[in-house]
């Protein structure tokens, strides 16, 4: 991997200011065009690098655990089963091919086959999903959930401190940024109902999260550690896990999420390995009272990450509703995978792992229309002057990640999804 020194990297493929796709990202993704058929990219600037002309012209000759087609297939899952020493080799080789110091793609014939427009590109899934989990991680979201919902005294459930609570979620329903979803429909019953209702979601919200992806499979029985659980992890992506409140709060107990939950999560296109963002690392807050020995890091699991959340209705501008940072999370990806894993719970590649919303310790930096709001009792108001307590048809909510340091910005993009009416 080539690092930061007193040259800074500069690509010769233009990048523009306060780009989330520089030369120290080149996440992945997979996408088509009118043109080609889907296939594996790395972003750059405004472009994305055709992985397959790359390889069919032989820059990853000496990288010899590639199969001839391996960027041509539909998913990353295939490349990532290679494991991190073949992705990482590839990876660095797309930096030095971007390099402005090296000549080898710059001038190369193929150097216009290899480069699309991001703008004419359709983001597909990078990953085939087989099975997604949703943890329940954010010290301060869980606070504020269980403040609103339980005794304030006692928000938190006794557990939640002493393990990373979680739930195996729909993965069928996962969805790419760009792609609507329409309103949830369901059982609700209001405190003042004497009976339950049927119909559209009066409540629905968003949940800004980050989510890894597993790169490689165990078997049942086997168990990961702490230590090893980065080893398992390929990258992340952003996630919108969208919940309809009202739905949820009648239906959860005794078996926890379910209808409120399933219709529809949104995931950003492009993941961003955990090498890109391993200068970003931070420690996490101090876990009181000690973890037992099976959740304790010898390292930091933790990322500087910013996020963003924005609503849009329909036919106007943006607003800002959230500022929160990854780096508050409670519980780190190395604890949620040994966890997941302690009982002999087998894992494969491509398997999602959403970190719950991820709230902060401001008003505003709160995850979720359910605090911004404050179960409604406190509407937001938008930058055009409208108000929100929960999510509206026509309205897009937009999310957005980036870290950024000493010059270097290292970001997700974004993902989005426009509210339809219910059908």
């Amino acid at each position: 991997m080539i690092h930061q020194n007193s040259n800074p990297l500069v690509s010769w493929v233009p990048v523009p200011k306060n780009s989330d796709f520089t030369i120290y990202n080149l996440p992945f993704g997979i996408f088509e065009t009118k043109r080609i058929s889907a296939r594996a990219g790395i972003a750059i600037g405004d472009k994305i690098v055709d992985l397959s002309v790359l390889h069919d012209e032989g820059f990853f000759s000496d990288i010899t655990q590639l199969p001839n087609d391996i960027f041509l297939r539909d998913s990353l899952n295939d490349f990532i089963a290679l494991g991190k020493p073949v992705t990482k080799k590839v990876r660095e080789r797309v930096q030095e091919l971007l390099n402005d110091e090296k000549e080898d793609l710059k001038v190369h014939q193929c150097r216009g086959k290899a480069m699309v427009n991001r703008k004419e590109a359709i983001m597909l899934l990078p990953v085939k999903i087989g099975d997604y989990t949703d943890f329940y991680s954010s010290k301060e979201h869980a606070t504020n959930v269980g403040t609103m919902f339980r005794d304030p005294d006692n928000a938190l459930l006794p557990n939640w401190k002493h393990l990373p609570v979680g739930y195996h979620g729909r993965a069928s329903s996962i969805i790419p940024s760009g792609v609507p979803i329409k309103r949830p429909k369901g059982q609700f019953k209001d405190a003042n109902m004497d009976t339950p209702e049927f119909g559209p979601s009066r409540r629905l919200d968003f949940e800004l999260e980050l989510a890894f992806i597993t790169g490689k499979a165990t078997k049942m029985g086997d168990s990961i550690s702490t230590a090893d659980a980065e080893d398992f992890i390929f990258g992340f992506v952003l996630f919108n896990d969208w919940s309809a409140r009202d739905i949820q709060a009648w239906e959860y107990v005794p078996l926890g999420p379910f209808l409120g939950k399933n219709f529809a999560s949104s995931i950003s296109p492009w993941i961003v390995t955990l090498e890109a963002l391993d200068a970003f690392r931070v420690a996490g807050p101090k876990q009181e009272p000690e973890v037992l020995p099976y959740l304790q890091c010898e390292k930091d699991h933790g990322f500087d990450i910013n996020l963003e959340a924005y609503i849009q209705p329909e036919g106007k501008n943006s607003s800002k509703v959230c500022t929160s940072n990854y780096k508050y999370m409670y519980w780190n990806i190395a604890q949620q995978l040994a966890h997941h894993t302690v009982n002999g719970c087998n894992i494969n590649v491509g398997d999602m792992y959403a970190s719950g919303t991820i709230s902060g310790p401001t008003e505003d930096s709160y995850g979720s229309m359910l605090e911004l709001a404050w179960k409604g009792t406190k509407p937001l108001k938008l930058e055009d002057g409208e108000e929100r307590k929960f999510i509206e048809d026509g309205d897009t909510v937009i999310m957005k990640g980036y870290c950024e340091k000493e010059g270097i910005r290292i970001g997700f993009g974004e993902v989005s999804a426009k509210v339809l009416p219910a059908t």
